[in-house]
């Protein structure tokens, strides 16, 4: 299951929510090494306060329990940015309801109110709610999210045929790889994004390519043939390449053929080749 989360630019992000199942998970292992830190602390303070006042020994044993069941979750998860051991191991993490970064007082908030909650009620209450939070989630203002999605071979982005004579015209010289790359996974996660995000994410994508990518598309382009064009026709070159070693690859598109001379009278000799250009019909046509 996915939930929206709304960061400070008002920039919607869907997220995958870790549920119960994983968070009791990560919560016993963090409890076995809370008590693997207790157990060595007892034994410290035994061999510390051997021959003090049995009063004194108390209120020590009391203050370094209260340290290691609650400073090991505070400490992990601020230092960590919402991670703990068992989360970690879990891949999950604490958010910010905003998105970002877990902080001190939010990891606070959470510990100290585990103690009331870890034996029925966080279970009861990460059921029930739509986002799967527990109490000390919804006072923190934190949800808990999944890290780690298993992912899949993502198959070739296609060429939209209505463009793939315009795309051989392309200059793709100065086509960053991280851009390639961060057009690949908008398409390739297009489908899940939410309407809003797809259309922002789209609109910074398309602006960010046609800056580094001549010539601009034929008027009445959609955002999303832009972009498969533009990677579609990459992988090609790139594939030839492959398979020609030797050959140098264009850097540059193709001059265009001049435009048609008139010919003499009585001239037999074939007219010029049309410049190649947008389709003059079909869902990319310029509007007229």
């Amino acid at each position: 299951m996915t939930a929206g989360v709304v960061t400070g630019e008002a920039v919607a992000l869907d997220i995958r929510l870790a549920h119960w199942p994983s968070r009791l998970v990560a919560f016993v292992i963090d409890l076995v090494a809370e008590f693997a830190a207790w157990i060595v602390v007892t034994l410290l303070l035994a061999r510390i306060l051997e021959g003090a006042d049995s009063d004194l020994a108390a209120a020590v044993v009391v203050v370094a329990f209260v340290c290691v069941f609650l400073g090991y979750p505070i400490v992990f998860e601020t230092l960590w940015r919402g991670r703990t051991l068992g989360k970690a191991a879990l891949g999950i993490r604490v958010l910010r309801d905003d998105g970002a970064p877990e902080r001190f007082r939010h990891a606070f908030v959470r510990a100290v109110l585990m103690p009331f909650e870890f034996w029925g009620p966080a279970l009861l209450t990460s059921i029930i709610n739509k986002r799967a939070k527990r109490l000390g989630d919804l006072l923190a203002g934190t949800v808990v999210v999944q890290e780690r999605v298993p992912t899949r071979a993502a198959a070739p982005v296609s060429m939209p045929p209505p463009l793939a004579q315009w795309a051989r015209l392309l200059d793709l010289s100065r086509f960053p790889d991280d851009l390639a790359m961060s057009v690949r996974q908008f398409l390739g996660r297009q489908h899940e994004l939410r309407p809003e995000a797809l259309t922002a994410m789209g609109n910074q994508l398309v602006a960010a390519v046609r800056s580094a990518v001549t010539p601009d598309p034929p008027p009445g382009t959609p955002g999303w043939a832009y972009l498969s064009a533009v990677l579609a026709e990459r992988r090609r070159r790139e594939e030839e390449r492959l398979r020609a070693p030797n050959a140098v690859p264009p850097l540059a598109p193709p001059p265009l053929a001049p435009p048609p001379m008139a010919r003499p009278a009585g001239s037999t000799s074939a007219p010029s080749p049309p410049r190649p250009g947008p389709p003059s019909s079909g869902p990319f046509t310029p509007p007229t």
